[in-house]
């Protein structure tokens, strides 16, 4: 009998869910990608369906496996990465979903988050997590849910309900509800684990008012978890490893040694920086959060999050129709020398990572008789960069270390206004690796270490390559006015949402 010659990574995000097929050179053999719905009951709410966040994740697996030729019994191990932050419960028997999962970009709990602050509680929060008091997180999002749908707080007291992230969510459905898990990096970002100890904390449990019986067991990012259901495309694989997404790119970009940096370009744009076996404590409103934890060792990053990244992209596509996919605006944005002094902050849900402002929407300044689609399309790739520049600047700021490079991936590190507009930015080289899916690939490592895939760090580091660099070919002078000008726009879209 042959030896399985390939690793199953199972990428859901928070648009769509893919799977990808790798194999030992960490070359892409197969990739399979389903879009599913996204749903807005209220201004500032958004939510998945978890079973159909499921059905999609599960009908890219067997079509995968069925486009790559393979069987199960092809596949050494199964790793899966994750939209983190995004909330789900489940009754332990039934399997069933209490509502809809709600998503990390949600902002319903940002009035209870205020009343938080206003107790005096986020140093504590801050101290104990690395994280800030924010609706972001997945601990206010399961509190609103045990304070407001109906009998789930009885139900969860009574340890009849499962909480977990879509990690937990998709080994639970994979492994046919046998194995409750999470890893380092997906509970590091619930505001209920402390970075200090290694696991949930009682008193943020407490803080929180949630029952510990709901949460899942934290594994490290690299072990064996439990196998695939005998029913379900990869029985039999095991699944092997786990991480959120942003955290599992840094792993798939061999950002291994403290200091290196990646930004992933998806629906938000996510900036981490390795700091190494101890965690940093960010005084520029950056997190402190786990990167990954393999055998007994926990490796930490600084983490810069913008909400709306790549999704603006999807907005000017969806909602406004000026474009029908991302090539025709990237042919659009590039049409024109500059965006002709107009400026969109993307603030649809609040702005992440520096800011911290959960009141702030969206905002187009700068129109003019003369602003056409073009500079619209243009507009939004640049307040990408705009907004990763601002989380740069305080990662040197905090790292005390200037960047020297900047590796990038995800769907919208394809555009090349982006990254050009990007480099001239930041003043620093921006290097695109030749496999941009490195969210599924960071999974596949994980996975593949577990089971001796692959046999260490160093194995997996020989085969990152880059693909196209970018070097600055902006005058400062012009780049310092243009960030002037951003600045002034942040401002007016601050604080705009009503308090209730």
């Amino acid at each position: 009998m042959s030896q399985p010659s390939h690793i199953l990574a199972l990428d859901q995000g928070t648009t769509s869910s893919r799977a990808i097929v790798f194999d030992h050179a960490g070359a892409i053999i197969a990739s399979v990608q389903k879009e599913f719905r996204q749903l807005y009951p209220q201004p500032g709410w958004v939510e998945h369906d978890p079973l159909e966040i499921w059905a999609s994740q599960r009908a890219t697996a067997a079509e995968v496996l069925a486009k790559a030729g393979l069987a199960p019994g092809d596949i050494a191990a199964v790793g899966v990465t994750n939209q983190r932050e995004t909330t789900v419960v489940w009754d332990r028997t039934t399997g069933r979903p209490v509502c809809n999962a709600i998503v990390w970009q949600d902002r319903r709990t940002a009035d209870y988050c205020g009343q938080l602050k206003m107790n005096g509680a986020e140093s504590l929060v801050a101290q104990k997590t690395g994280l800030r008091l924010d609706p972001y997180f997945s601990g206010t999002k399961l509190r609103w849910m045990l304070e407001n749908i109906p009998g789930v707080r009885a139900r969860a007291e009574q340890g009849q309900l499962c909480f977990g992230t879509i990690d937990s969510w998709l080994v639970w459905q994979l492994t046919g509800g046998k194995i409750h898990v999470t890893d380092a990096s997906n509970a590091s970002r619930t505001l209920l684990y402390n970075l200090h100890t290694g696991d949930w904390d009682d008193g943020l449990l407490k803080l929180f008012d949630i029952p510990r019986a709901m949460l899942p067991e934290i594994k490290s990012s690299s072990e064996i978890y439990g196998r695939v259901a005998a029913t379900l495309p990869a029985a039999g694989a095991p699944i092997a490893g786990i991480a959120g997404d942003q955290q599992a790119a840094l792993f798939g970009q061999a950002c291994f040694a403290p200091g290196m940096a990646k930004n992933t370009y998806g629906t938000g744009c996510f900036l981490l920086m390795n700091t190494g076996e101890k965690p940093v404590v960010s005084q520029n409103n950056l997190l402190t959060t786990v990167a990954w934890r393999i055998g007994g060792k926990t490796t930490y990053a600084l983490e810069g999050s913008v909400f709306i990244g790549g999704a603006v992209i999807q907005w000017l596509r969806d909602e406004l129709q000026l474009v029908r996919d991302v090539a025709e605006l990237d042919a659009f944005a590039a049409s024109v020398p500059d965006a002709g002094g107009l400026l969109l902050v993307p603030a649809f849900t609040g702005l992440g990572a520096p800011h911290w402002d959960p009141y702030a929407r969206g905002t187009l300044v700068g129109i003019t008789r003369g602003t056409n689609r073009a500079h619209l399309c243009r507009a939004a790739l640049e307040a990408i960069a705009f907004q990763s520049a601002d989380l740069i600047a305080a990662m040197e700021k905090d790292s005390r270390l200037p960047l020297k490079e900047l590796r990038v991936d995800g769907g919208a590190s394809r555009s090349r206004p982006l990254l050009q507009f990007q480099a001239d930015l930041l003043g620093t080289t921006v290097v695109r690796p030749k496999c941009i899916e490195t969210t599924a690939l960071g999974a596949a490592y994980l996975a593949g270490l577990a089971v001796s895939f692959w046999q260490d760090r160093d194995d997996i580091a020989r085969h990152w390559a880059a693909d196209t660099t970018f070097a600055p070919a902006s005058d400062r002078t012009g780049i310092a006015a243009l960030r002037h000008n951003w600045n002034r726009a942040l401002e007016r879209a601050k604080n705009w949402e009503t308090r209730a």
